[in-house]
């Protein structure tokens, strides 16, 4: 496992190599879309409410296969769902039960699916998978990874991110941005970006 994850870092810094050219900012590459739904990934606190059933309204975790148990249910495939999407299947697995039964998914803990996360690899202080939320920008996932470590050479880091099916690679100013407070280099990321910050040079 750990090889994979250090092939795989290794693709992404020889990819970072021979890009050539200054790419567009981040937030302009991805045309301003909306971001996607949230989907439900293993790890995600789930609490299931079921109208007029206490007995039935229950709190889970989705467990690493991907399925939950709630009572009545074994075995619900979970991962990859809407909240609402699963609320119908839960609707339908209780029908046989329940008359007419009303369900309503709340994530209360947040993982999601492995493509809904953003990646910070490198020089950071905690390099971490974070979840993505609405919104979400540079600056926010530099927060939540404690920042910079003291040997990273930040305005040389590299965003790589799917547009349109292909794989891209985007400049970004993490020195400016972290250490500077220079507004302009925060940019917006989306689900499944992923930050590569490298050593300096010494």
């Amino acid at each position: 496992m750990i090889a994979r994850i250090f092939a795989t870092l290794f693709g992404f810094l020889l990819l970072a190599g021979c890009a050539a050219g200054t790419p567009p900012p981040p937030d302009s590459a991805a045309g301003g879309a909306d971001a996607p739904l949230y989907r439900i990934g293993a790890g995600d606190a789930l609490e299931i409410f079921v109208w007029r059933n206490p007995d039935l309204t229950t709190t889970v975790t989705v467990r690493p296969d991907g399925r939950i148990t709630v009572p009545l249910i074994n075995d619900l495939e979970a991962s990859g769902k809407t909240p609402t999407e699963l609320a119908r299947d839960i609707e339908k697995a209780l029908s046989v039960y329940v008359q007419d039964p009303l369900v309503t998914v709340v994530v209360s803990g947040f993982v999601g699916t492995f493509d809904q996360q953003v990646r910070v690899v490198g020089a950071a202080a905690n390099p971490a998978a974070i979840p993505y939320r609405a919104n979400m920008t540079l600056l926010d996932v530099m927060i939540s990874v404690g920042g910079l470590a003291e040997s990273a050479a930040g305005n040389r880091a590299k965003l790589i991110r799917v547009v349109e099916g292909r794989q891209q690679e985007f400049s970004i100013r993490l020195d400016d941005l972290v250490k500077n407070g220079d507004i302009s280099a925060n940019v917006k990321v989306y689900p499944g970006d992923i930050i590569i910050i490298p050593q300096a040079f010494f």
